[in-house]
This record gives C-alpha cells, sequence and structure tokens, in this order.
C-alpha cells in the first residue's frame, strides 16, 4: 500500500467515529447543527466502505455482472439519502441534489482529477471514444430534464398531474437508455472501456480495500464478509441520512443556507466525498481512463438512473416529484456538460484545463450561494 492509500485509509477509519456520536447526538437531543455535521461527516466513511465492498463483490462476480454491481450500486448513498428527503417531503432539496451530483462529478471530481494528475505529469491521456459517448448521454439527459421545465415555464396553465405523467414517461425512457448504455460498454462495445473496466479490478484503486490483497498474488476476497459489509453500510448510510434530513431544515436555517444551495452544493459533496477520494487518487497514478470514467459514469448515472428511480418512488411516497427544475438549475447543467464536453473529447488532460474545470465549478457554487430565495 502506497503513502497516499494509507493517508486516505486512516481518513475514513477516524471518521467512522461520527456513526456513533451522531447517534448518541440524536438521543441526547443535541443542537440541530451538530446533529447534521455529524450525520454528514459519518456519511462519507460508510459511502467508502460501500463502495469498497461493492467493487469486491464486482471482482467475484466477473466483468459483466461486477460491471452491473457498480453500475448499479455507484451512487447508492446518494439515491439513500435522495429517497429519505423526498419521503420527508423535502422535494425541492432533492431535484436540487440531482443537478448537484451531475455538477460536482463534471467539475469538481473531474477538475481536481485532471488539476491534481497534471500536477505530476505533464500531459494525461484517456480512450476519447468512450469521453465522446459520454458526451452524447449527457447531452440527452440535458434534453430529457429541459423539456419538462420549458413545458412548465412556456405553457400557460400546465397542470401538475399533466407535468407529473410527462416527467413519469420519460422517466421510462431514460432508464430505457441506461439499460441499453450498460448493454453496449459491457458487451457490444466493451472494448471502447476495457482500460477504465481492468483498471477498476485493481485493488489500489478502492478506497479502504488497499491492504486486503498481497504484493505478490491476489488473495480471494471473501464473498459472505463483503456481503455483510455492505448490507451493514447501507443500513447504517439509511440511519445517518434520516438524521441528516430530520435536522437539514434547521441546520441550513443555522448555516444562512438556501435550501437550493444545500442541495446543489452540500448534499452532493457528502455523498460524493469517497468516489471524489477515488477519481483523484487514480489520476494522481496516471490511470486517468478510470478517473473520467468515474466522473463522467457517475453524472450518467445520476441523470439515466437516479433521477428516473426518485420520479417513481414519488409515486410511492404521494410527493409531487417530477423532472422540472428552476431554470436556472438547468443553466448550470448545461454550461457543466458544455465546459465538461469541450475539454474531455480529445482524450487528453493536463493542469490547466483541471484548473478551468474548477474554476467554472467556484462560479457556479458562487451564483447558487448567492441566488435569492424565489418567491
Amino acid at each position: 500500500m502506497n503513502g497516499s492509500g494509507i493517508v486516505k485509509n486512516l481518513i475514513f477509519f477516524g471518521l467512522l467515529i461520527f456513526v456513533p456520536l451522531s447517534i448518541a447526538a440524536e438521543w441526547l437531543e443535541w443542537d440541530a447543527l451538530l446533529i447534521f455535521g455529524a450525520a454528514a461527516l459519518a456519511i462519507v466513511p460508510l459511502a467508502a466502505w460501500m463502495g469498497t465492498a461493492t467493487e469486491e463483490i464486482a471482482g467475484m462476480a466477473g466483468p459483466s455482472l461486477g460491471g452491473l454491481l457498480n453500475a448499479t450500486f455507484g451512487n447508492a448513498t446518494e439515491l439513500i439519502v435522495a429517497i429519505v428527503a423526498l419521503k420527508e417531503g423535502y422535494v425541492g432539496v432533492v431535484k436540487a441534489s440531482l443537478t448537484g451530483s451531475i455538477i460536482g462529478n463534471l467539475l469538481l471530481v473531474m477538475g481536481l482529477a485532471m488539476f491534481l494528475g497534471g500536477l505530476r505529469f505533464k500531459e494525461q491521456v484517456f480512450k476519447p471514444d468512450a469521453a465522446r459517448m459520454n458526451a452524447s448521454l449527457m447531452n440527452l439527459a440535458v434534453i430529457a430534464l429541459l423539456l419538462p421545465t420549458a413545458m412548465n415555464f412556456s405553457s400557460v396553465g400546465v397542470a401538475p398531474e399533466i407535468l407529473r405523467n410527462l416527467s413519469t414517461a420519460v422517466a421510462v425512457v431514460l432508464m430505457a437508455v441506461y439499460a441499453m448504455t450498460l448493454l453496449f460498454s459491457m458487451k457490444t462495445h466493451a472494448y471502447l472501456y476495457e482500460a477504465a473496466v481492468v483498471d477498476e479490478m485493481v485493488p489500489e484503486g478502492g478506497a479502504i480495500a488497499e491492504g486486503g490483497h498481497g504484493e505478490g498474488g491476489h488473495e480471494k476476497p471473501n464473498l459472505w464478509l463483503w456481503t455483510g459489509i455492505l448490507l451493514g453500510a447501507t443500513v447504517l448510510v439509511a440511519v445517518e441520512s434520516e438524521l441528516l434530513v430530520k435536522s437539514l431544515e434547521v441546520a441550513t436555517e443555522q448555516l444562512g443556507l438556501t435550501d437550493l444551495f444545500t442541495g446543489v452544493i452540500l448534499l452532493p459533496i457528502i455523498g460524493n466525498a469517497a468516489e471524489h477520494a477515488t477519481a483523484v487518487t487514480v489520476a494522481m497514478k496516471n490511470k486517468m481512463d478510470l478517473s473520467v470514467s468515474v466522473a463522467l459514469g457517475s453524472s450518467l448515472q445520476i441523470a439515466l438512473f437516479v433521477a428516473p428511480v426518485l420520479v417513481l418512488a414519488g409515486w410511492v411516497f404521494g410527493q409531487p416529484m417530477d423532472l422540472s427544475f428552476q431554470p436556472f438549475e438547468l443553466v448550470a447543467v448545461a454550461v457543466s456538460v458544455l465546459i465538461a464536453n469541450s475539454i474531455s473529447s480529445d482524450g487528453k488532460s493536463n493542469w490547466l484545463e483541471g484548473l478551468l474545470l474548477l474554476s467554472a465549478y467556484a462560479v457556479l457554487a458562487l451564483t447558487f450561494f448567492f441566488l435569492p430565495v424565489a418567491t
């Protein structure tokens, strides 16, 4: 295990202390801001354990089934947090977290990976064909998110039921596209993604499992152990999500943050922290194929899978979840997709391109912070 892996593991292990601390804080009825902070920090290592367990189980399942597991559970933490928030009626925060996850992965994660990787290597390369295919899929996602919003704001007197019916139909289409994307990437055109798939099976790319294999040979992972870890981490993420959402309103008021800023900036950073660390770590090892695959793939999964699932979950919970977003949210997503696609299309990256992505994220974050609350 290298130095960066040891430091990362120590940080994640250290953050586990916030799991019992957050539960104790809720039981002792501490201040909502303390509960919110403790629950947020507790989710970070739990997400790392979920990701590592999924990768270990996927490694034993073979490339096809393993790829499906990674694709299904890749954003499980964000999905759990969003479902808990949706059930509690925070529809606006849930919508904002969807756009925030897309923006964060495209600009913050890929930007950090390209910037820090570029400081160590003059120029890094990755497969442009896969990047261009992901760019086309992201363009489709932007169109799918734009049209329900455009209909809502351009037509007078659109009934909420009509908007939800349209969103449900669009959600079904997006889920079908996501299924076809999995078939394309894992079966018919798997060669376009081979570098990323091979790297994903390398233990040093994981968040915690780096010490689980010998240097000279690979020790076979324990399926039951990692399945138990995955289930246990999932249950604890659900518990921490409940604590996070229950304290959300009071905590954000104390911090002086709007629901929009909380959903677009704060929650995605919490849910994606472990994934961010992995993308940056592998980029600094000159494995840019995997790093770009993590960033773009996570954005696509949010747009094509998580968002449709939440629309359908809205029907189950009786919450008015649809795909009509605030106009500025869609502007931010469109700008993020545009700059990310233009930078990744040539299959090369350097530190300046990473800095451009980070600067775009900083500008958007500042705008969301100062954006007035709609009345």
